[in-house]
């Protein structure tokens, strides 16, 4: 059985523990932070409010409700040498939290051709090798978000990125991807360890169950077969006229959504 999170994208304006509180009430399992305090600068916020990532390990939700990972605008298709600096900000911030992963996007420009497969697998080596030397614990993540928007091309990148953990937009799949969810679990399940849900209707985000998103049969595939974390994405940050993120979480708990 899956576990339930979600992304503080949906309420950037809350502090750690104001957003730990919101999720602990609604009895999830974990928070993925991408803005905290108005900002999406984690770790300029989390060191403004804690000072250094010790601080942020002893004051921040002690015991009661999971940082499973941050979220980052990093791209791996393209990144330049100021991109990768600004990524390793928010590695020992994760460090301290116990998060597993930093979310980073796939890049490219809606193909993922070899160039672009090419310089993401180099990007990655780049990653592994740090992380080996450093004796980091947190690792990448990768985004189905601009260009892996189908199964064939997601798995095209994971057999070119041996061991990529992937983090699934199982919306994105849908709507720009065409794809039938199920499907699309059943042939990239193996490496999705995350996973981003929404729902819409002609392609504007509406509450959970209001939209064309076919989460039921998502859900009972994932129930039986999924050990990872199924991610409410409600983008409020971007669409600040949806309604507040507790209103999403009470209309999916009522309808049984997810």
């Amino acid at each position: 059985m899956y576990r339930r999170a979600i992304s503080t994208l949906g309420c950037g304006s809350l502090s750690l523990e104001q957003a730990g509180a919101l999720a602990l009430r609604h009895g999830l399992d974990g928070l993925e932070l991408r803005a905290l305090g108005g900002t999406l600068d984690l770790p300029a916020w989390l060191g403004n409010r804690y000072g250094t990532p010790a601080g942020a390990a002893a004051g921040a939700l002690p015991g009661r409700m999971p940082v499973l990972a941050l979220g980052t605008s990093f791209k791996l298709a393209g990144a330049t040498e100021a991109e990768r600096t600004e990524l390793l900000r928010f590695v020992p911030w994760a460090e301290a939290l116990g998060a597993k992963y930093l979310r980073v996007f796939d890049g490219g420009q809606a193909r993922y051709d070899a160039g672009e497969t090419a310089a993401a697998v180099a990007t990655l080596a780049w990653w592994r090798a740090l992380r080996a030397s450093r004796g980091w614990a947190v690792d990448l993540m990768v985004e189905t978000h601009d260009s892996l928007l189908t199964s064939g091309q997601i798995l095209r990148f994971a057999d070119a990125a041996a061991g990529v953990a992937v983090l699934w937009d199982a919306h994105h799949t849908w709507l720009k991807g065409r794809e039938n969810p199920v499907e699309t679990w059943g042939a990239i399940g193996r490496h999705v360890v995350h996973i981003h849900v929404k729902d819409s209707l002609a392609g504007t985000y509406v509450l959970p169950g209001n939209g064309q998103f076919p989460m039921a049969p998502l859900r009972e595939r994932l129930a039986a077969e999924f050990p990872g974390v199924v991610s409410l994405e409600w983008e409020r940050w971007w669409h600040p006229v949806l309604p507040p993120l507790e209103e999403a979480l009470v209309t999916a708990a009522r309808r049984s959504w997810w």
